[in-house]
């Protein structure tokens, strides 16, 4: 025996090592208890949004001939939900939805609100400059009449927004399309987010665009050579240009107009041309201006500080910090993954935004990451305006580091305890033959063929890529770590999934949640769990766009607004009402306040504002737990809707 040992000594030796790293390196797994446990608050009922495959109905795009060979990837976006109020009150009763099988944006009521009114198309009235196929909406009072509107963003030409027409039912002719820019031009917009980023008062837009301006991505008819591909997986920079626009006028009264600008300086030139899959709003260091993250596909992402006047928008970049013991590729604005979605939270609850970044994490694939960039202090709020990111990725240590090929991801309060659940939206092309070999060979290929779309291996009708990936829902644990039950609650449905959109779209303080799902129905999950005490705001302002008073009555959400509690235990919980950020998906403009079982009679709230003169406004309000319908005016007042 002590031959043996000596003689197998350094073997033995190896593999006690390779054992005791492993179990170290293994991240903690939760028991079938622990998911039994940690589901039993939540309880969700689906509910279609719109109808099953009928007469019409398409899984797949026609393309042009460079990109014939690989279709299905081509085909793999378009599908966007955003929740919204029609009638112009605070309540987010409504939908609008883009279905890709039958290339329709929609207007509708959400499920179990009742039948008011009956879908209807929203539908340009001129036509496109190139063949077209709508990608999402974003719902928003563009023209601050106190009306929501909707713009609508294509693949083959640049946005158009709807306008809502004064006095009108609920019915095709209720809204005015305006083109955004005139001519309309050939985009390939994949994302769209709003705020204000001049501090002038009005809600400025931001349009991500993915394939160059000019391509022709779904004109059968369209020759080869403008038609490109990324030129690298990890720094592209030969992708569409993304665009912002300056809120420069508008009318309301029997013909509404609204008028933006292009401001052709906002983004350098390097920074304006990746591919852009997902843009993301949020003033991280509270000074009222609102920043920027933009999360491109094949290359890094960058975090925008605004340095911004009225009249003049100008972007920094911060960038993270590289540790000892951190990849470069989890460094924020050196990552080389592919983002796809962003959604803004105060995990760590140090009253500052935490930044949640989706990209594909398929195992034995590209085994990439998420992100959860939790802030850290380092450099106060001035920090980012000297360059400095003070976040770092802690998506392992959470839970949230792995998810299959994600799309949009979002975060809600579904059971108001106060912690915040993780969803996000996952899958890419569903069909019979795994072709991830194929996709592996390529990704690890030259930069120098990617560009060519004929080099890339063949995606067409059949192939799969990430077609079973479940969607998540992941709900955090006592010590920290976050659990994906979303198979135990009933919400890991396995279609794939683009877009998110959460509201409380029947009012009792429980959020439910919208998914758009690509090639197939749609779905609501009602929320029916046992719910804690809840304080919710649906913050407004006056619906005018000039500076002063208005004495028309209507108002519209106080996009851009913070709001801040103060809990009995004199803990504090601050959140900022940006619905517009992600992949696609826009949120109900509310913010709802988890309380779990604390009570009280009522609550000190901070509201901070920017108004239609670009002033900016704070002032403290005491409410009860409950829903609460705030304006927020132009003298700095506070009035609460009854």
């Amino acid at each position: 025996m002590i031959l043996f040992l000596r003689r197998h000594l350094a073997a033995i030796t190896a593999l006690l090592c390779c054992v005791l790293v492993w179990d170290a390196a293994r991240l903690p797994a939760a028991s079938s208890e622990e998911h039994a446990r940690l589901a039993a608050p939540f309880r969700f009922t689906a509910q279609p949004i719109n109808a099953a495959d009928g007469p019409g109905s398409r899984d797949l795009r026609t393309v042009a001939p460079a990109y014939r060979d690989i279709r299905s990837w081509i085909s793999s976006v378009g599908a966007d939900v955003g929740m919204f109020s029609l009638d112009g009150e605070a309540e987010a009763r409504d939908l609008c939805l883009v279905d890709p099988r039958t290339d329709t944006v929609s207007i509708r009521p959400a499920p179990g609100t009742g039948e008011r009114y009956r879908p209807f198309a929203l539908e340009p009235d001129t036509p496109p400059p190139a063949p077209a196929a709508p990608m999402g909406c974003v719902p928003a009072d563009y023209n601050e009449d106190g009306r929501q509107d909707v713009l609508v963003y294509y693949w083959g030409r640049s946005p158009v927004i709807f306008l809502r027409e004064p006095g009108s039912s609920p019915a095709e002719g209720a809204f005015r399309a305006r083109e955004l820019v005139t001519p309309s031009r050939v985009w390939n917009t994949n994302t769209a987010t709003v705020g204000d980023y001049d501090g002038d008062g009005h809600l400025d837009l931001v349009v991500g665009n993915y394939f160059p301006d000019g391509s022709r991505v779904l004109d059968p008819a369209a020759g080869h050579d403008d038609l490109v591909m990324n030129s690298s997986l990890s720094n592209a920079h030969n992708g569409g240009r993304n665009h912002l626009f300056r809120f420069a006028g508008a009318e309301a009264g029997d013909r509404p107009d609204v008028r933006f600008e292009e401001d052709p300086e906002a983004f350098s030139s390097r920074r304006a041309r990746q591919w852009t899959l997902a843009l993301g709003t949020q003033d991280l260091d509270r000074d009222g201006r609102a920043d920027l993250y933009v999360a491109n596909d094949f290359g890094p992402d960058h975090m925008l500080v605004n340095e911004s006047v009225p009249g003049r928008v100008r972007f920094g970049e911060a960038t993270g910090t590289r540790h000892v013991n951190t990849p470069k590729s989890r460094v924020v604005g050196n990552d080389s993954f592919k983002g796809m979605g962003v959604a803004f939270r105060d995990l760590n609850r140090d009253e500052t935004s935490d930044v949640l970044v989706s990209n594909i994490t398929e195992p034995y694939a590209l085994h990439e990451s998420n992100f959860a960039y939790l802030s850290t202090g380092e450099g106060g709020d001035e920090g980012l305006h000297d360059g400095h990111a003070p976040y770092d990725d802690r998506s392992e240590r959470l839970g949230l580091a792995r998810t299959g090929w994600s799309w949009d991801v979002d975060t809600g309060d579904f059971d108001a305890d106060g912690t915040a659940e993780v969803l996000h939206a996952t899958g890419f092309v569903a069909g019979r033959t795994d072709r991830w070999a194929q996709l592996q060979e390529a990704a690890m290929s030259n930069d120098l063929i990617l560009s060519h779309p004929a080099l890339w291996p063949n995606f067409t009708p059949g192939d799969d890529l990430s077609g079973n990936d479940a969607n998540t829902f992941f709900t955090r644990e006592p010590g920290g770590r976050y659990v994906d039950v979303a198979g135990d609650v009933g919400v890991g449905t396995e279609a794939v999934s683009r877009s998110l959109a959460v509201g409380d779209v029947d009012s009792d303080g429980r959020q439910d949640f919208a998914v758009a799902n690509q090639w197939d129905r749609s779905t609501l999950y009602r929320n029916e769990s046992e719910r804690g005490e809840f304080l919710g705001l649906r913050l407004r302002q006056p619906g005018t766009s000039r500076c002063g008073p208005d004495g028309s009555g209507a108002d519209r959400p106080a996009i851009g607004a913070r709001a801040r509690v103060r809990l009995p235990d004199g803990t504090q919980r601050s959140r900022q009402l940006y619905p517009a950020n992600g992949h696609g998906g826009t949120d109900a403009p509310e913010m709802l306040f988890g309380l779990g079982e604390r009570t009280a009679e009522e609550l000190p709230v901070e509201l901070s504002w920017r108004d239609s003169c670009g002033r900016r406004h704070s002032t403290t309000v005491r409410v009860s737990p409950g829903w609460h319908e705030i304006v927020l005016g132009a003298d700095g007042s506070s009035e609460e809707e009854r």
